[in-house]
């Protein structure tokens, strides 16, 4: 039997706390008890506090040369009035204010889809898993075709969002170590592979969203995200999103936005603006700087080429990409850093690393390294144990 979670409870709203606003006071009162569990917000399988296994804990902990850098961001903390957070209390009016603020310059969500329809088209048996080729309904009049991986042996299991250019590479057919969704199904985690709305990220159809195209994209996985929870193989508990480089944007937001994504993992997306590198591009018209008025250039912010949309509003009103990381508190997230994310990017997750104290949580902010943009088969390996730890071996 398909699990049915009622939409005044599972789909949360843009605007504020959400319809499911009432698990982040759950989540209080869960801290507050001394425990987490992951219905909360999220943590591990087995509820309780679980410690970190050993090989993840140096990825968990930040380097003694970044303890003390002030990255000259804002505390998410502080609020629009000048206060700042110091109880549980305070922070789930902080953070209501931030997705608020949010919200409020990219764009509104449209409604989210109670029930997404899904259709398997073909269905393959694998090595320890069955393939599924599927069209998804990820909003009102668009339906994705993309796979979903569920592997072999009785439900409910754990289960990922894989978001990529394009399905493909999720499952093993495209350049090397973007396999997330196919290494995620042979650890026996179901997998849902998706691709970029309309089939190309870079004139992304909106389905006619009044949202910034990033923003829209997060709105694509939150009904993802209903379409695994309605699923009768996978538990509704234990869902993660992961992604590499325009998929790790993709999953950053998704995750941050979205609360029922219990963990997620986000390689190399550029996790600040950084008007710096070319690759961590937020302000091109395709993620955060879609204008009415105008279309810039593709390139770099210059005199010549300024920022234009969402992308400038929330650069002159001092918001930074920190605050979403906020919203994950105390749910973990691990950044496989790489060229755009090195390990100087330890300044900037100290803000969320100080929200995550506030609830007295520990070891939920994570940042590997390796020193090229492209995963390798050892940054996917710490990707991979994260999930086991996060949601709990299948």
């Amino acid at each position: 039997m398909t699990p049915s979670i009622p939409r005044s409870s599972a789909c949360p709203t843009p605007g504020g706390l959400g319809r499911k606003g009432v698990s982040v006071l759950r989540v209080a009162g869960a801290l507050l008890a001394g425990g987490w569990a992951l219905g909360s917000l999220g943590a591990p399988a087995s509820g309780g506090r679980t410690a970190l296994p050993a090989e993840l804990i140096p990825y968990f902990t930040m380097p003694a040369e970044f303890a003390g850098v002030d990255d000259g961001r804002r505390s998410p903390l502080l609020g629009a009035d000048g206060k700042l957070a110091s109880t549980t209390a305070d922070w789930i009016r902080r953070r209501a204010e931030i997705r608020r603020a949010w919200f409020a310059l990219m764009g509104p969500w449209p409604e989210l889809l109670p029930a997404p329809r899904l259709e398997v088209l073909r269905s393959e048996p694998c090595e320890t898993w069955v393939e599924q080729r599927i069209r998804l309904e990820v909003a009102p009049g668009m339906m994705l075709e993309g796979y979903l991986l569920l592997p072999d042996g009785a439900g409910p299991k754990p289960a990922v969002l894989v978001p990529y250019y394009e399905p493909e590479s999720s499952v093993g057919r495209g350049k090397p170590y973007r396999d997330f969704g196919l290494q995620l199904a042979r650890r026996g985690f179901v997998a849902l592979c998706l691709g970029s709305p309309g089939g190309d990220a870079f004139k992304p159809d909106l389905a006619g969203a009044a949202c910034q195209p990033l923003s829209f994209l997060a709105y694509i996985a939150s009904n993802a995200c209903t379409a695994l929870i309605q699923h009768s193989q996978v538990d509704p508990a234990r869902i993660g999103v992961v992604g590499h480089s325009y998929g790790g944007k993709w999953a950053m937001f998704a995750a941050c936005l979205d609360e029922r994504f219990a963990c997620g993992a986000w390689s190399d997306p550029g996790i600040v603006f950084d008007e710096t590198r070319i690759s961590i591009n937020y302000w091109e018209p395709w993620y955060l700087g879609l204008d009415p008025q105008r279309t810039r250039p593709r390139g770099l912010v210059t005199a010549d080429n300024p920022r234009t949309g969402a992308y400038r509003e929330l650069v002159a009103q001092g918001h930074d990409l920190h605050e979403l990381h906020a919203l994950m508190a105390p749910r973990p997230f691990l950044v496989s850093g790489g060229a755009e994310d090195p390990p100087r990017r330890w300044a900037t997750l100290r803000h969320a690393l100080e929200v995550n104290r506030l609830l007295g949580a520990e070891g939920r902010v994570g940042l590997s390294s390796r020193p090229g943009h492209d995963p390798t088969e050892a940054s996917n390996a710490v990707i991979y144990q994260f999930f086991e730890h996060a949601l709990g071996a299948p």
